[in-house]
């Protein structure tokens, strides 16, 4: 695998695991039935932990790349087309 091919499977990983994880957690004013501020819209979160899930993200991903990587180095999906 070359470095260009293992940096955009681990973005594609990580936006993956990032995206999955948003809703995780999340509870909106409305379902915590808090009064909002003015120009505070009742459906975003009350508290978003992005900076949890993108480490979190970070972790899983990283996880995950080095299982695609092992695959690919040992050549368990053949990627060079019939032999």
């Amino acid at each position: 695998m070359n470095l260009f091919l293992g940096i955009a499977i681990y973005v594609i990983v990580w936006w993956l695991a990032f995206f999955t994880m948003l809703p995780l957690g999340a509870q909106s004013l409305h379902e915590a039935d808090e009064a909002a501020a003015p120009g505070v819209e009742r459906g975003a979160p009350k508290a978003h932990g992005l900076k949890r899930k993108a480490l979190l993200a970070t972790a899983i991903a990283a996880i995950a790349w080095l299982g695609v990587a092992w695959a690919i180095s040992v050549d368990l999906f053949s990627m060079r087309g019939p032999h």
